[in-house]
């Protein structure tokens, strides 16, 4: 069979598999240990426990379930409600200044949690039930906290550019720090949208709200400022792994590893989380989210070892590379293949199975592998605000059952539209993304 037709029938396989509810796992290995025993037969399934077991034994991939661990820390504790009063003390008086402060939440969260979903729920949690009081829209409560949890996966330190750094081969620390003005940029962006959709609501709270909020700013000012003291031990972590890392103090693995152990320490004594209950929660968390992603990992790796054995992936690229097009064409092109892809597939899966292929066709039209790693990111988080799986969705409309499907998904969609944006402006402005870690690590040799 040609590499074609194995890979459309690959393709609808997977497609099936998935449309019917199989975990991502279990329907990208399935599909690749049928491919390889129909084109190979069984003696196959001989390399299956080699490949599976061996995609995931590379050192680097520990500062996935550490920073993870770190991020269950932070989440479980009330570090997302300290942070939200903190900031509602500052911001909350600004036209629209909740919502903002939303997303001014959701930024600074995701820095310490390095999780889409954790931000989502722990800032939504506080933030959603609080802006409908106040007489928000439900589209906009809904809309801005779905987008600001997106940013979970692009500021450092993010789970996903370290999948993308050790499936590429790329330095991760320069990865980590690409990631921080193009989130500020995106976080802006949000900030701004949030700021047009309230007017066009015609207010951002109800006048008794607002009488309600002076005064109760005014008695709650001495507790936000204690709120604010107990979230500095969390940035701090967060500021010093960022500094190892760029310092070349500590790998990944080891900045990781001290950091999961710092925020697990800082929550036990800064929140009194004594009990073996709240500890459990964590440890279980943590383990639940490491082993989904693990997993994925390595039958993403079975995937593409059944797609290169098949020829599917050089038929793919070589086509690809063939194309007389200019090379902003081509990333046009990538950039659909990218979106519609993350709105199937998780940002893992959807990094480790395209990452190694597209990497080489991005260098040989003289794109950066790292402001392309932005871009790949940021077509990801679309994804997590858009059907059909939409994950940040579900989450928001777990967490405000009152809100209906439709008002989250259409509060959600400008966001993804300002993400689009987003992408446009690093196109034209590639600086955005390689200023700051060509300034700080130096540019590299290509």
């Amino acid at each position: 069979m040609d590499p074609v037709t194995s890979g459309i029938l690959v393709l609808l396989a997977l497609l099936f598999l998935m449309a019917i509810g199989t975990p991502i796992a279990f329907a990208l290995g399935g599909v690749s240990i049928a491919a390889l025993v129909i084109d190979r037969g069984m003696g196959e399934l001989t390399y299956f426990g080699e490949t599976f077991f061996g995609s995931i034994a590379s050192f680097g991939f520990v500062a996935i379930p550490m920073f993870i661990l770190m991020g269950a820390a932070v989440a479980s504790s009330p570090t997302g409600k300290d942070l939200y009063r903190s900031l509602d003390l500052w911001m909350g008086r600004l036209p629209g200044g909740l919502a903002i402060s939303n997303i001014a939440a959701c930024s600074v969260f995701s820095a310490l949690s390095g999780s889409s979903p954790a931000t989502c729920a722990a800032i939504g949690k506080l933030g959603i039930p609080e802006m409908q009081k106040r007489g928000y829209p439900n589209g906009v409560a809904a809309g801005c906290i779905a987008a600001g949890g997106t940013l979970g996966i692009l500021i450092p330190p993010s789970v996903t550019m370290i999948v993308y750094g050790i499936s590429t081969e790329t330095s991760i620390g320069r990865l980590f720090i690409a990631g921080a003005v193009p989130g500020l940029m995106l976080a802006l962006l949000f900030m701004a949208w949030t700021l047009i959709a309230c007017k066009l609501a015609g207010g951002y709270d109800t006048p008794s709200a607002l009488s309600g909020m002076a005064s109760k700013v005014k008695e709650n000012v001495e507790g936000n400022a204690r709120a604010l003291l107990r979230v500095l031990p969390f940035l701090a972590v967060v500021m010093a792994i960022l500094f190892a890392l760029y310092g070349g103090v500590a790998t990944p693995s080891e900045a990781a590893g001290v950091g999961a152990f710092l925020c697990i320490a800082l929550a036990i004594f800064v929140y009194r989380m004594w009990q073996a209950k709240p500890l459990k929660t964590i440890f279980r968390d943590a383990l639940r989210e490491s082993v989904m992603i693990m997993l994925i990992i390595a039958a993403a790796e079975i995937f593409a070892y059944a797609l290169s054995s098949l020829y599917i992936t050089q038929t793919l690229a070589g086509g690809i590379a063939d194309l007389e097009v200019n090379r902003w064409v081509l990333m046009g092109a990538i950039n659909l293949f990218l979106l519609v892809a993350g709105f199937f597939l998780p940002p893992v899966a959807v990094i480790v199975m395209t990452a190694p292929i597209l990497l080489p066709i991005i260098l040989a039209a003289n794109f950066d592998p790292y402001w392309f790693a932005v871009i790949l990111t940021i077509n990801l988080e679309i994804g997590l605000i858009t059907p059909p799986v939409g994950l940040n969705l579900f989450i928001i409309k777990g967490i405000a059952p009152d809100i209906s499907l439709r008002d989250v998904l259409m509060g959600s969609l400008p966001y993804a539209l300002c993400m689009v944006v987003g992408i446009i402006l690093l196109c034209f402005f590639p600086q955005i993304a390689l200023w700051l870690p060509d300034m700080m690590m130096n540019k590299p040799i290509s």
